[in-house]
């Protein structure tokens, strides 16, 4: 959806009156490839927070200097190849955590930082790869381990925004077409029975709060043109507790349409 004029306003406005602070979760689907993207959109956007998932980058290859140069700072936990996490920030990111204690687990797919007071909480969920599958049974293995550590996050800190690329798609209103993926992968029941539980555990689906009717689709397929036919869902989310105020939200739908994009669009929210 184009928010490009509206958006322009509404940060003049930001910038003029010192208000929320945007925070942003984005799937870059490999950091090396789409590195100036998300250098323009550090320039056009003037987020305060970015959450990457599936950077791709090892910790050594990292590009610290090109992010530092446009004026922020990073912390990241990669990997070669696969998965990867990184957070991008204004101010500096303290207590890092990389690792869900208990789970033995060496993919990297999650950062939890402390900014400005705020817990940010940075995940890439694992796919599942098909129902049934044993990726699947890896995805909820993940999800428990998880969810018994943000128990424990959500205890310490009043203000959490818990944010990244879920691979679920919470409801029929985020799926283009709710009949085509029926019980299939980020669509089934099981899955969408877990998002509810991590909601339940006193947080927000923000973008959902601010848009209780639009589909705000997150992700495209690259196959069968879906960016052009509107073919998306919503597996990119903000959940955040309570003192955490929503004011705005939106998907920068353009950055999907750009020369090799990534699959997945920056979803934004500005917080009182």
């Amino acid at each position: 959806m184009p928010i490009r004029t509206g958006l322009l306003l509404e940060c003049q406005h930001r910038a003029i009156h010192h208000l929320p602070m945007r925070i942003t979760t984005w799937n870059v689907n490999s950091l090396n490839v789409r590195l100036p993207h998300l250098l323009e959109y550090l320039a056009e956007f003037e987020p305060d927070v970015v959450a990457l998932q599936e950077t791709k980058v090892p910790d050594e290859k990292f590009p610290v200097a090109e992010v530092e140069a446009a004026g922020y700072r990073v912390i990241f936990s990669g990997q070669k190849t696969y998965n990867g996490v990184a957070t991008i920030s204004r101010d500096e990111a303290t207590d890092m955590v990389t690792d869900i204690p208990e789970l033995d687990d060496p993919q990297r797919r999650l950062l939890a930082t402390t900014i400005n007071g705020v817990r940010i909480v940075n995940v890439y969920i694992p796919n599942g790869q098909e129902v049934g599958s044993e990726k699947y049974a890896y995805k909820f293995h993940w999800l428990h381990a998880f969810k018994d550590y943000l128990k424990g996050e959500l205890e310490r800190y009043p203000q959490l925004v818990l944010l990244g690329d879920y691979n679920i798609a919470p409801t029929d209103l985020d799926v283009h077409d709710p009949m085509r993926w029926q019980g299939k992968i980020t669509c089934s029941e099981q899955e969408r029975a877990m998002f509810r539980e991590l909601v339940s555990l006193g947080l927000t689906d923000t973008v959902r709060s601010l848009h209780p009717d639009e589909p705000m689709f997150s992700w495209w397929d690259y196959r069968m043109n879906a960016f052009r036919r509107r073919w998306g869902i919503r597996i990119d989310h903000l959940l955040a507790t309570e003192s955490m105020r929503p004011c705005a939200a939106g998907v920068a739908t353009d950055y999907r349409a750009r020369e090799r994009p990534s699959d997945h669009a920056p979803v934004w929210v500005n917080f009182a």
